[in-house]
């Protein structure tokens, strides 16, 4: 099993390209099920997930060429997909177990093929995360849905003995914690073959389903509202192919924008959306992070200079529901918050439980205290290398960041997590001043006999 070992205390310097974002681009692929005509996408992440995500759609039957990018410094690689609406239905357990946004399969392939049986998906160890809003929808518009063991089975009821089509339907997604993103992008995808209007209140407002109804759109389909609270959908009888380049990764250019800060960097990130970065860079900015854009170039993909001060201002935080602050940078910023110049408070209130990595900054040295779904973080004036566990994989970046800035050397284990999020993270951050490299554990040989 891979692990990282670094040696902290260099300053980062120097420039990177945001690659394609992995939460738009799963669901994108998953998309092109709803065409029997290729789906062309760009700045494709040469990632673990999006690996297994290919992996799922060829044995569902899709024909696919990927191209990947060798360069380190580029946006990502093209993929094609073209898929057989006749095709096999089955998404099985040994590859949805790997990651969760394999579900996002079950609407587009019940909506085009009329059946789909997928198992429930796994993913990273952060809370209990069901799937129950995304049946809800997909029962709404007329879907029967059963379970078998750990299998979800959706078909489409025939209509006097003929095939029959998914019935538009007015459907509220919220759920405990607000808005579904993967249940809004199923349940969204159905809805554009469904017969009729479909009207999603509580719809998820991440720029992932706008970068997703962006593509539906120029497949055929008709969408407003998206980015809203509100999405309507009226549907089509079919969807054409499309060539779709995907937004560049909002989580991946936060979390650089935290390894700036860490370490006292100077950072430029190109292809840097940061209009989907208000609430962090808000924060951010209040912690004493300066930020300089080239206003030449695209809003949503601007080159963006990131520098800090002589120190780390402490804040406060809430995470929340886009346009709030994304619950997958919480663990980042808190690395960079453990060597504040004071007392933060970070209270989750997505996945209460997403709080695995306060034990191992802890470990460093970090002083961290948790009640419920709020930690207290009171800054100390430096953090040491030591053993470390990943446990997820925005808690593996958290700690991978602690580690460029700790005294001394910080080993990070299990980071097969990293792989499923950060494209070569190691090779990119030597690439601006970091020590730090892979090592790949081999496997003793049995003793003969």
């Amino acid at each position: 099993m891979d692990r990282f070992e670094i040696h902290g205390g260099n300053r980062l310097e120097g420039k990177l390209t945001i690659k394609g974002s992995k939460n738009a681009t799963l669901p994108l692929m998953a998309a092109a099920l709803l065409t029997d005509e290729p789906v062309i996408l760009r700045h494709v992440p040469d990632l673990a997930d999006i690996g297994n995500m290919r992996r799922l759609l060829d044995n569902l039957s899709c024909l696919l060429d990927w191209q990947p990018l060798e360069d380190l410094n580029s946006a990502g690689g093209t993929l094609r997909i073209h898929a057989d609406p006749a095709g096999n239905s089955h998404a099985h357990y040994d590859i949805v177990r790997t990651m969760r946004a394999s579900i996002c399969v079950l609407g587009p392939m019940l909506a085009r093929r009329g059946k789909a049986r997928v198992s429930l998906p796994g993913g990273c160890a952060i809370g209990e995360r069901p799937v129950d809003l995304h049946l809800h929808g997909l029962k709404a518009l007329g879907a029967e849905i059963t379970r078998d063991g750990g299998d979800i089975i959706a078909s489409i009821p025939d209509v006097a003995g003929r095939p029959g089509r998914l019935k538009g339907a007015r459907i509220f997604l919220g759920g405990p914690f607000g808005s579904t993103v993967l249940g809004t992008a199923n349940v969204m995808s159905a809805a554009c073959l469904a017969e009729g209007t479909t009207i999603i209140e509580c719809a998820a407002c991440e720029p992932e389903i706008v970068d997703l109804a962006k593509m539906l759109t120029a497949m055929g389909a008709r969408i407003t509202g998206a980015g809203s609270p509100r999405l309507t959908i009226e549907g089509v009888r079919q969807l054409s192919g499309c060539d779709h380049t995907i937004l560049p990764d909002r989580i991946e250019a936060g979390t650089y924008m935290c390894a700036a800060a860490i370490t006292g960097g100077d950072l430029t990130l190109d292809n840097c959306p940061v209009d989907a970065l208000m609430a962090h860079m808000d924060r951010m900015q209040l912690m004493g992070v300066t930020f300089q854009f080239d206003g030449k170039l695209d809003p949503l993909r601007t080159s963006c200079r990131v520098t800090v001060g002589t120190r780390i201002l402490p804040t406060e935080l809430t995470t929340q529901p886009h346009p709030g602050y994304p619950t997958d940078l919480q663990a980042q910023l808190m690395a960079v918050l453990s060597l504040a110049d004071g007392t933060s408070i970070v209270t989750e209130r997505i996945f209460p439980e997403r709080f695995l990595h306060v034990a191992e900054l802890s470990r460093m040295g970090a002083q961290i205290y948790r009640t419920g779904p709020t930690a207290n973080i009171t800054g100390v004036k430096k953090l040491t290398g030591t053993q470390v566990m990943a446990s997820d994989l925005r808690a593996s970046a958290c700690l991978v960041l602690a580690g460029l800035a700790a005294e001394g050397m910080t080993t990070v284990n299990r980071v097969y997590h990293l792989d499923r999020g950060y494209e070569r993270m190691e090779e990119r951050l030597r690439t601006l001043g970091a020590r730090i490299q892979r090592v790949s554990e081999t496997v003793p040989e049995p003793l003969p006999g």
